[in-house]
């Protein structure tokens, strides 16, 4: 148990929703391991997707009633500011917010600190680019248009309360300082490099994979027509809003299997020549996970894949957009110019250990420079 001077800390861990497993979810399971005993709170919860250990005890806002499950939330979207900021914390020492969209507009008692771990600030309230991968057709992204303007404003009101902002990469935090007007702290997320290994023998087979959420802003078209016109072998493993338009489009060469387990996924890590990233995106953990499994990455050189592929070493980064580049990229790949235990090597910087150790760091040393905190 983390304690401060012997005194036990008193931790509560805000998320912004429990709706689908993805890296932010995992990202809170790491917190829970520094802090078992702490209250985590969501404005809405549903248990079915997540282990147990997750979820146990989870505290959701009023809009719980409303809620119907699933991945059905976007009638509560309106409500969730107030909703966040009406939450009773009680009398924590220290508020960690996990976030991406309102976790920071809680409102703690006066003097407890909030410390933000930021997957991103949300990129459809300040990227006006966003709402257009959105659904709802054209009336419903006007309406999120106008809900993204009126929310800017409170949404910096509240980045600036927090004591200190933590970002998953230097990507986001460059993001953070052009919305916000705030530094961040970078610290890559957790990989879990104790699942996600090579395989005990070669079984590499003559695919590439694509792999993760299946929605528009991470390009899964651009991988699946770069492989039709390369004649290259393409297995899609993920769900997601565009799972149906990547069915439309898969040629004969394409196998697109829908959301698997996360054993599924580390098997196919482990048998296909390397994996597809097309998107530019906030992190990444997939690129991660295939590294961990001795895999290498044809990857757009764009956002936080950057900061977790090495050019020649661990995949191929190739600089510009579009489903020509990648083609290019895909047609001229060598599996033979990369070394698995390189490759594995590099990945082992992200360890869920090390992203332990140095978050709780922050934490105190956030706690030892705020006036509230004293030893009891």
């Amino acid at each position: 148990m983390s304690t401060c001077a012997g005194a036990e800390l008193r931790v509560v861990i805000v998320h912004e929703r429990f709706t689908e497993m993805g890296g932010s979810e995992r990202v809170v399971g790491q917190f829970r391991r520094i802090w078992p005993r702490a209250e985590v709170y969501g404005s809405v919860l549903d248990p079915r997707p997540f282990p147990a250990d997750l979820v146990t005890d989870v505290r959701t806002t009023r809009l719980q009633r409303l809620y119907r499950g699933g991945q059905r939330y976007a009638h509560l979207l309106p409500l969730l500011p107030a909703a966040m900021a009406q939450l009773d914390l009680g009398h924590p020492d220290v508020v960690v917010t996990s976030h991406h969209a309102f976790s920071n507009r809680v409102r703690p008692p006066v003097g407890v600190p909030v410390v933000a771990y930021v997957h991103t600030p949300a990129r459809w309230m300040w990227e006006p680019a966003m709402v257009s991968h959105e659904g709802g057709g054209r009336l419903g992204r006007a309406a999120l248009s106008a809900f993204a303007r009126s929310q800017r404003p409170a949404d910096r009101a509240a980045a600036g309360r927090t004591a200190l902002v933590v970002a998953n990469s230097h990507h986001v935090a460059r993001r953070i300082r052009r919305y916000w007007g705030l530094d961040a702290t970078v610290l890559h997320p957790p990989i879990d490099t104790a699942f996600f290994t090579p395989p005990a023998e070669d079984r590499r087979e003559d695919f590439f994979l694509l792999a993760g959420r299946l929605v528009p802003y991470k390009r899964p078209e651009l991988a699946v027509a770069a492989a039709r016109r390369a004649g290259l072998r393409l297995v899609v493993a993920g769900g997601g809003r565009s799972l149906p338009a990547v069915r439309a489009m898969a040629g004969p060469g394409t196998e697109v299997l829908g959301p698997v387990s996360d054993e599924t996924l580390r098997d196919l890590y482990r048998r296909c020549r390397a994996l597809i990233f097309p998107g530019e995106e906030d992190f990444g953990m997939v690129p991660v996970e295939a590294q961990a499994c001795g895999t290498p990455v044809v990857a757009c050189a764009a956002g936080g894949v950057l900061e977790s592929v090495v050019d020649g070493r661990t995949g191929v980064l190739y600089r510009h957009d579009g489903v020509d580049a990648l083609t290019d990229a895909l047609s001229s790949f060598d599996p033979d110019r990369f070394d698995e235990t390189v490759i594995r090597s590099h990945a082992e910087r992200f360890a869920p250990e090390r992203f332990r150790v140095h978050f709780e760091s922050l934490v105190r040393s956030a706690l030892s420079r705020h006036d509230r905190w004293t030893p009891r």
